[in-house]
């Protein structure tokens, strides 16, 4: 019996959010050495291509995801309406939660329905196909600290057996306190896939996944090495690196305990 070959889809475009990175050109520049990383918070505004009313409700997770997932769609010039879609998040918006936990802990329990809509976890789903007009399939995911190469692997099997193209948006946004002492993500941090089964004019290279126990990868620089450690979508950027290095070869990213994600990047 044949050994089946792992699941692959090519990379057509990026794009990325966070602190000091305001985009994949800039990430790329950082990661490659050819810049160097000035940490500063992450500026995020809502997208204009949403409605003014949306505009006005979004939380900092929505304007993360769609900021990014439309970067990514602009630089392939792909038509969002047509990508299948995962978005995958350790924990939501964590600003909302901490104001939702507070109306509950005061006097006057109401919750706003904005409030409440934003704390669902497929929020920025929902925002999405707003903005875009997407009628594709949808996937919403959560692994904690594992949650990217979760929603990596999700992206990669869609894209390898349905053979349709599917734009993974990764993000993750901080806590205030108290809730940042037991979940102290820093500040936010998304990235976004376009993955295609066949390659795109400008693909950045095709990517191969399978589990493997092998220990995963870090950074060279001690301060991104200390962003990937503290934000969970940010436990992309060895992967990204790679990309952006134009380098093949194998790249392992933190999944489960016990289990890491291989990616086999041929450039």
């Amino acid at each position: 019996m044949k050994t089946p070959l792992p699941p692959a889809a090519h990379i057509a475009a990026i794009g990325l959010l966070g602190p000091g990175l305001p985009d994949w050109p800039a990430a790329a520049a950082v990661l490659t050495g050819r810049a160097d990383w000035q940490c500063s918070p992450t500026v995020l505004a809502a997208p204009q291509i949403l409605p003014p009313a949306e505009r006005r409700r979004t939380g900092r997770m929505v304007k993360l995801a769609l900021t990014v997932g439309l970067e990514a769609v602009a630089a392939a010039g792909a038509d969002a309406t047509t990508l299948a879609t995962v978005f995958s998040s350790s924990s939501g918006d964590g600003l909302n939660c901490h104001q939702i936990c507070a109306a509950l802990a005061s006097e006057d329990r109401q919750i706003s329905p904005t409030r409440f809509h934003n704390s669902v976890h497929n929020a920025a789903a929902g925002y999405w196909g707003i903005a875009t007009g997407a009628t594709a399939p949808a996937a919403a995911l959560c692994a904690h600290d594992a949650s990217f190469s979760a929603g990596l692997l999700e992206a990669v099997v869609q894209v390898a057996v349905e053979r349709i193209a599917c734009l993974l948006i990764a993000y993750d946004t901080d806590y205030p306190e108290p809730l940042r002492s037991v979940r102290p993500v820093p500040d936010a941090f998304g990235v976004a896939l376009l993955l295609t089964p066949e390659p795109a004019p400008a693909s950045l290279g095709r990517l191969a996944v399978q589990l493997t126990e092998a220990h995963a990868d870090r950074l060279r620089t001690p301060a991104l090495e200390a962003l990937r450690e503290a934000v969970p979508a940010a436990r992309s950027l060895p992967l990204l690196a790679a990309v952006a290095r134009g380098e093949g070869g194998r790249v392992v990213l933190d999944y489960l305990d016990g289990m890491r994600l291989a990616a086999d990047l041929v450039a």
